[in-house]
């Protein structure tokens, strides 16, 4: 008996496509956040924020807690809109190295870095760069991956914009009070007039309470924020008060 005829000969199985699709966005997604944020960043070089991640998280943070009036306090106001002495407290209490610095100061992180392993309480080494970062575009908290991503906006922040824009963008998005943001918002707040008109004591106390203004009151400053901002205004004299925004410009 002659032997069958044999048939066509199976095609292989094509290799699964949804594996590799998934494995190749994988690989794509940490390029498209590089690309995504440095675009991000660099829009707002130039348009004025209308928010912060701070501001957003606060609102709904109000809303989980059933406060459905609950209204942020912000009011954007440019460089030249402000007060020379808020800008000048900023540096004055935050970060005196603004202007000679590439977002880091390495010698104040050292030192809290050693402090906290001694179990001493201090307020840290974050430039006022690191903070623009983190409030403009992150969250609170002590995480590795939260500080990784506030260091790559940090440089980002430095490489893309200039100081000036830097202390302008923190001016405006940093928390006074209770969802109070900004120079402005605080001075209509606190002392009831604009923030063109602060003068250097009313500057100081605005920044004695950072950063932590939910402990510390601007309208009724305890022994530690007098103490403070007497402490900020003998600072903003040793560091050229006004004049100092001339090295940021």
């Amino acid at each position: 008996m002659s032997a069958p005829a044999a048939g066509p000969a199976e095609a292989p199985a094509a290799p699964p496509r949804r594996g590799r699709r998934w494995l190749r966005w994988l690989i794509a997604l940490p390029f498209l956040f590089l690309l995504a944020s440095t675009l991000q960043v660099a829009v707002l070089r130039f348009v004025d924020p209308p928010f912060s991640a701070f501001m957003l998280i606060r609102q709904f943070e109000a809303w989980g807690e059933g406060d459905f009036g609950f209204r942020l306090a912000q009011d954007w106001r440019g460089l030249d809109e402000i007060s020379a002495d808020v800008p000048v407290a900023l540096v004055a209490s935050e970060d005196q190295k603004f202007a000679d610095h590439f977002g880091f100061d390495l010698a104040a992180i050292e030192k809290a870095h050693k402090n906290n392993e001694r179990g001493r309480k201090v307020r840290g080494g974050s430039t006022i760069s690191q903070q623009t970062a983190k409030n403009l575009f992150l969250w609170g908290g002590r995480s590795w991956a939260r500080k990784g991503l506030e260091a790559w906006y940090t440089l980002l922040i430095e490489t893309l914009w200039p100081k000036h824009r830097i202390i302008e963008v923190y001016a405006n998005i940093a928390e006074f009070g209770d969802g109070v943001y900004g120079a402005q918002a605080a001075a209509r707040t606190y002392f009831g007039k604009d923030a063109s008109r602060l003068g250097p004591g009313e500057a100081a106390r605005m920044a004695a309470v950072l950063p932590n203004p939910k402990r510390y009151s601007i309208a009724k400053p305890g022994p530690y924020v007098q103490r403070r901002a007497a402490a900020i205004q003998r600072q903003m004299r040793n560091i050229g008060g006004d004049g100092y925004l001339k090295q940021i410009e």
